[in-house]
């Protein structure tokens, strides 16, 4: 285990592809959603308990979501937990605990990764990250991990790569965000293309002097108050800092703009769980196809998603293809081919009803 190696855990978004389970007040990271006695915030963490000493793991969240982080990861202190004021994308989320932790550590090297993913074979997800992490802090290149896809899904993005033999990471050809059907299909028979995972390794160097390079203005902003990194000051600078960045994703911003991105490819039984019907597909199934997390009879009814509160009844007949899920205040029954409504009825419910349904 390395001391220079830093994880940095992305928790502050809402998931709203996962309404009604995942709310404005208690994001889906926040959750067990695999029913596994651990929320998925404390899996990602886990998840490198081997790669890294635990005082290196810092979470960047929204300031509105500190207490639960803490009462969810209570072993890790105040410095550890970056607080964001508003929502400004994954730059300057990752900008600001660049900088806050090259400050610690000059010669860190960084593993950026959002907290709601899921990842099923972890000795091999350890090897992949070592594997990435000595790439990272040999060279300037700034790595993502690349899975190979099962299906044409146009819910991710996708990276084709240049082979190149003996090499396991994989210069970057292109990238594309979120492709129509047709085209995915494309890069599926193609077979050099893989899904972006979002999960990213680099050294701290690396990924400032790109920052410098292509988001000269999140640089300026941040530069300014590196004095009050780490200090008792650092919150209030943060608030003006985050008033004067842009909304703008790492992958637009940087990785599709430089030459020294590369991809290693990583079979860890990976899903963004991104959507009702990512949870369908990595859960098991009953004899019916039916997924269920919930105190539910079901009569003539197959391949749904069922997620209810255990201390109601549910009682469904003649559904197929489907998702049911309750929590809270709210029941949505959609079909999973139209999953792709679910924020919009999330933004009905605010609009029409008011912002206690979200």
């Amino acid at each position: 285990m390395d001391n220079n190696t830093y994880v940095v855990i992305m928790a502050g978004g809402i998931g709203s592809r996962f309404w009604p389970f995942s709310r404005t007040n208690y994001p889906k990271q926040f959750h067990d959603v695999l029913g596994t006695g651990q929320s998925m915030l404390q899996a990602t963490a886990e998840r490198f308990k081997n790669i890294c000493p635990p005082e290196n793991v810092f979470i960047v969240t929204n300031k509105d979501y500190e207490a639960l982080v803490k009462q969810q990861l209570p072993e890790l202190t105040d410095n550890q937990i970056l607080l964001e004021p508003i929502g400004r994308n994954t730059a300057p989320c990752i900008a600001y605990a660049s900088y806050k932790i090259a400050q610690l550590n000059p010669n860190a090297n960084l593993v950026v990764t959002p907290a709601d993913h899921v990842v099923l074979k972890q000795d091999v997800f350890t090897e992949v990250i070592n594997d990435a992490l000595e790439a990272a802090a040999k060279d300037d290149v700034l790595i993502t991990l690349g899975i190979t896809p099962s299906r044409p899904d146009t819910g991710y993005g996708y990276i084709q790569y240049i082979d190149e033999a003996g090499s396991k990471t994989k210069k970057v050809k292109t990238f594309t965000e979120k492709p129509n059907l047709e085209l995915a299909q494309m890069f599926l028979e193609s077979g050099d293309f893989v899904w972006n995972s979002g999960i990213f390794i680099w050294s701290a160097r690396s990924i400032l002097k790109a920052f410098r390079q292509h988001l000269p203005e999140i640089t300026e902003v941040f530069e300014e108050g590196l004095g009050t990194l780490n200090t008792s000051d650092e919150q209030n600078f943060i608030t003006r800092a985050y008033s004067q960045c842009r909304n703008v994703s790492i992958d637009y911003g940087i990785m599709e703009k430089v030459d020294n991105v590369y991809v290693l490819l990583a079979d860890i039984g990976w899903s963004d769980l991104g959507t009702w019907n990512s949870l369908y597909t990595i859960n098991e199934k009953d004899e019916a196809g039916n997924v269920v997390d919930g105190e539910v009879m079901l009569y003539d009814t197959k391949d749904c998603i069922i997620k209810t509160p255990k201390d109601r009844l549910v009682v469904l007949q003649g559904l197929e293809d489907y998702i049911v899920a309750e929590y809270d205040n709210v029941l949505m029954i959609c079909k999973k081919t139209e999953e792709q409504k679910v924020k919009e009825f999330m933004a009905d419910a605010k609009s029409k009803k008011g912002p206690d349904y979200i």
